[in-house]
C-alpha cells in the first residue's frame, strides 16, 4: 500500500469517526429537546411540591420581571430533561467507544449506564435535603441581622436553589466517570493517587463557591466529594486489577 492510500484511509477512518459521533450528538440534542417538553408539562406539579415544603413553604414568592415566569418554567423543564437525557448520553458514549472494546469490556462497561442516573439521584437528594436547606438557612439568618425585609422573587429563589444542587448533583457521577475512563485504559489507580492534592483541592473549592462561608458548611460538602474521590480511586483499583489479569491470561492464552 502507497503513503497516499495509507493516509487516505486513516482519513476516511477519521471522517467516520466525526460522523458517528455527530450521529450521537444528534440523538443526545433530540432527547434533549423532547425532554425540555416533558419538563414543560411536569413543570407545574414539580413546581406545587417544592413550594410546599420547607423552607420555602408558607413564604410569598413574586414576580420582579415578565419574564421570571417563563424562567422558572426553563429552569424546571432543563432539570427535568437532564434527568431523562443522562442515562441516554452516558449510552451514546458507550456505543461511540464500544468498537475499541473488547467483548468482555463491552459488557462490563455498559452496566455502568443505568448506574449514571442513579448516582444523579442521590446527589440531587443529598443537594436538596442537606445543602440547600443549609444555605438557605444561612443567608436568611445573614439578612435578619441586618434587620432587612426578605423579599423573595421566584426566578432568583429557584435560581438560587438550582446553582447549588446541580454542579453537586453532577459531582456525584464522578465514580462512573473515573471507572469508565479506568475501562478505556485513560485513567488507572496510580495516576489518581498522584493527582489527589489537585482532586482535593478542586472539590474544597467547589464546596466553598456552592455553600455558605462557613467552616462547617464547607465540610459538609467537601468531605462527602473527597469521599467521592475516594471511592473513584478505590473503584478504579478495582477495575484496574481486573484488566492486569485478563491481560495476563491473553498473553498466557495467545502470547506464545
Amino acid at each position: 500500500m502507497t503513503a497516499d492510500a495509507a493516509r487516505g484511509d486513516q482519513l476516511m477512518s477519521l471522517f467516520d469517526h466525526i460522523g458517528e459521533l455527530r450521529k450521537r450528538l444528534i440523538v443526545v440534542i433530540v432527547v434533549l429537546l423532547i425532554g425540555m417538553i416533558v419538563g414543560l408539562v411536569c413543570a407545574d406539579p414539580v413546581y406545587n411540591f417544592l413550594i410546599n415544603q420547607e423552607p420555602v413553604k408558607g413564604m410569598q414568592l413574586h414576580a420582579f420581571s415578565l419574564w421570571d415566569a417563563i424562567g422558572m418554567y426553563m429552569k424546571f423543564a432543563f432539570v427535568i430533561a437532564l434527568i431523562i437525557v443522562l442515562p441516554v448520553a452516558a449510552y451514546q458514549i458507550w456505543s461511540f467507544v464500544k468498537p475499541a472494546l473488547r467483548v468482555q469490556e463491552q459488557r462490563s462497561t455498559l452496566l455502568f449506564v443505568p448506574f449514571v442516573l442513579f448516582m444523579f439521584l442521590v446527589g440531587l437528594a443529598f443537594s436538596y435535603l442537606v445543602v440547600f436547606p443549609m444555605a438557605f438557612n444561612f443567608t436568611t439568618k445573614v439578612a435578619r441581622h441586618l434587620n432587612l425585609i426578605e423579599t423573595y422573587g421566584i426566578y432568583q429563589y429557584f435560581s438560587f436553589m438550582f446553582n447549588i444542587i446541580l454542579p453537586i448533583s453532577l459531582l456525584f457521577e464522578l465514580p462512573i466517570a473515573i471507572m469508565f475512563l479506568t475501562k478505556l485504559r485513560i485513567l488507572n489507580p496510580k495516576r489518581l493517587r498522584k493527582m489527589r492534592r489537585l482532586a482535593y483541592f478542586i472539590l474544597i473549592i467547589v464546596g466553598v463557591v456552592v455553600t455558605p462561608p462557613d467552616f462547617i458548611s464547607d465540610s459538609l460538602v467537601a468531605v462527602p466529594l473527597i469521599l467521592l474521590y475516594e471511592l473513584s480511586v478505590l473503584l478504579s483499583s478495582v477495575v484496574y486489577r481486573k484488566q492486569l489479569k485478563a491481560d495476563q491470561a491473553w498473553e498466557a492464552e495467545y502470547g506464545q
